[in-house]
């Protein structure tokens, strides 16, 4: 990404033949390479849906004060806390959750989820997950590097550290599985640990290859009209009912997670920053402009209206981003703080009372059918990081 965000041209017909090509050997090359360990671990279930789950909370306030925030998060973090399976999981899916339990201030709960972390991390040996060439199996990296934050043991990035550098050694532009991120939800899974390896070692080498696979990312799925990104190549020319492009709520939200994950683990002064903040600052103003009367967005961001329900997963790392916006100086307060209370609002009207967080859409690649009570561990994760960076922003 050697030119700003700005700078950034597509030419749509030959690259999308190319991106096509190239996500169909990456999607070979990932099976091909995908063992027994990670079909065990994509078998186990990040959530469900309950056909009679229980009357909503009560007792939650969509006020913005730190005690009613922290009430609303250990409400839910408790919940899921009670439901982690026996076998820790280093899954994308669970990957989501860990960041939303590291997340949560320690004056919500003192080191009660860290030290859950802890355990799940030293349970997987910190290793990631056995696919060298696959964002997915790294996202798991974002907790131990916030481990190691805390406790400065080098066993607890070895393994992710080794992962990053068998993947940076493959050839470019030789290797077919390029570009690496090929799905615009990866931007989440991925960006995050290079960006934090570089503050951990002090290697410039690891921004420089994250911010490049970015670039290529970023030239090939975002909309530069819209500010939002398509999921992959496939859905380039894919169109809502309406005639609009068809831009997912989650992966869009899940970009502007990573986004502001990659700019919380810049140094203050990286020549890299004014890029990730030109993204933040477009896909934020897009967002304010088509948020929904119940705060919350819909699975798909331009069709609204064919969307009976809203999407938590997705809402909620928009909000996260809003608010991480807002703290930083980066979003106008007055513009979009109160499209942070009003999301916060919608979302505490799909927590149950006794803690499990609905209207979840399950595993997928586009917008899909889900009930009020489907739940899925990623969304609560992103709950989470949205509830501590409101937190983080009152007094």
């Amino acid at each position: 990404m050697q030119a700003g965000l700005h700078s950034l041209r597509v030419n749509r017909g030959h690259s999308r033949m190319a991106f096509v090509l190239t996500a169909l050997f990456a999607a070979l090359a990932f099976s091909v390479a995908a063992n027994a360990q990670a079909e065990k671990q994509a078998a186990a279930p990040p959530g469900d849906t309950l056909a009679t789950p229980g009357p909503l909370a009560q007792n939650l306030s969509p006020r913005l004060d730190r005690r009613d925030l922290a009430r609303a998060m250990k409400l839910v973090a408790d919940w899921q806390l009670s439901r982690m399976p026996a076998e820790p999981q280093y899954a994308w899916t669970w990957a989501a959750l860990y960041a939303g339990f590291m997340g949560v201030p320690e004056k919500v709960a003192g080191d009660k989820y860290r030290k859950a972390m802890l355990h799940v991390a030293e349970e997987l040996h910190w290793q990631p997950g056995p696919r060298v060439m696959h964002a997915d199996d790294q996202a798991v990296g974002q907790m131990y590097l916030e481990q190691y934050f805390l406790h400065k043991d080098a066993k607890m990035i070895d393994p992710m550290r080794a992962r990053l550098g068998k993947e940076m050694a493959v050839p470019d532009p030789t290797d077919p599985r390029r570009p690496l991120w090929w799905w615009c939800d990866a931007l989440f899974m991925a960006p995050p640990v290079y960006a934090d390896m570089a503050a951990a070692t002090s290697e410039e080498k690891y921004l420089t290859f994250m911010d490049h696979e970015w670039g290529v990312t970023t030239a090939l799925l975002y909309d530069r009209t819209k500010h939002l990104y398509f999921r992959d190549a496939s859905y380039l020319d894919k169109k809502e009912k309406n005639g609009e492009p068809l831009f997912w709520s989650r992966g869009n939200g899940w970009v502007m997670g990573g986004t502001v994950r990659v700019l919380k683990a810049l140094p203050a002064d990286s020549p890299l920053r004014p890029r990730y903040v030109a993204i933040l600052k477009e896909m934020a103003a897009e967002m304010l402009s088509i948020q929904g009367k119940d705060g919350l967005w819909r699975p798909g961001l331009l069709n609204a209206d064919a969307y009976p329900l809203p999407e938590i997963s997705g809402s909620a790392f928009v909000t996260y981003a809003l608010a991480y916006g807002v703290n930083e100086g980066y979003l106008d307060r007055a513009t979009y703080w109160p499209a942070v209370q009003k999301a916060w609002a919608g979302m505490l009207t799909h927590v149950y009372a006794d803690g499990r967080l609905g209207c979840i859409q399950p595993v997928g690649a586009a917008p899909g059918a889900y009930s009020e009570s489907s739940s899925y561990v990623y969304g609560v994760g992103a709950y989470l990081l949205a509830g501590s960076e409101i937190y983080r922003g009152v007094k």
